[in-house]
């Protein structure tokens, strides 16, 4: 783990990725002091070598943002698709089993009672990913409520591209040729959605075009028998 921070640490001070614990502006050394303080503070996230992923407090890491002007994508939804449902802005739990040992509670959590918050930047490296998923295809990636399929991923490049991308941003990241539009949407703002009302993640766009940064735990779901 300790590597882990070291590798996020890097990447955030190298691209300005982690959110700093102060804005104080009284002088230029107390600014980068303080920016390094919070790099490292966010990264410090990391350093729990247990499995219990309950320890861990959520990331607000991700902010989303609308697409370039004149984008196909992504296919937006007003608010009223993440209104109030029997089960937060869902109308039932996540799924009780499921894949890569991704933690119940919190995927209830940031599935059905959260906006803006994410699981820590990371996460998906503690969980069993990595060391399941199948290289040499794609895999479909399923809502972690309803079991609907969500991303289905890599498509237009290597695994090996998707995983240098997710690894470098902290979250699973995927294009818009990976997406199943018939289920997700996005939120003015960038909020990332499915149509029953999971939170997911948001879009951050950049200078490939859009890049849905999304949690792990959202996506899942088991494979339909």
């Amino acid at each position: 783990m300790a590597a882990l921070r070291s590798i996020f640490t890097s990447n955030a001070l190298r691209m300005g990725n982690a959110p700093s614990s102060s804005h104080s502006s009284s002088s230029s050394r107390k600014r980068s002091l303080t920016t390094k303080a919070g790099i490292i503070e966010w990264a410090n996230g990391l350093n729990n070598n247990n499995n219990n992923n309950n320890n861990k407090e959520d990331s607000d890491g991700c902010k989303g943002a609308d697409a370039p002007e004149g984008s196909k994508f992504p296919i937006y939804c007003d608010e009223s698709i993440m209104c109030k449902k029997a089960h937060g802005t869902s109308d039932s739990p996540v799924q009780k089993d499921l894949r890569w040992n991704c933690d119940y509670e919190t995927a209830d959590r940031i599935c059905n009672f959260n906006r803006h918050y994410a699981e820590y930047a990371g996460y998906f490296l503690s969980t069993s990913f990595l060391n399941e998923v199948d290289r040499t295809k794609e895999t479909t990636f399923y809502d972690s409520v309803t079991g609907k399929p969500l991303f289905i991923a890599p498509r237009g490049r290597t695994f090996g591209e998707f995983e240098e991308e997710s690894k470098a941003h902290g979250w699973p990241s995927f294009r818009d040729e990976e997406v199943v539009w018939e289920n997700v949407r996005c939120v003015p703002g960038g909020e990332a959605v499915s149509t029953t009302g999971t939170h997911l993640g948001h879009n951050l766009p950049d200078k490939n075009g859009n890049r849905y940064c999304i949690n792990l735990v959202s996506v899942a779901a088991m494979p339909p028998k």
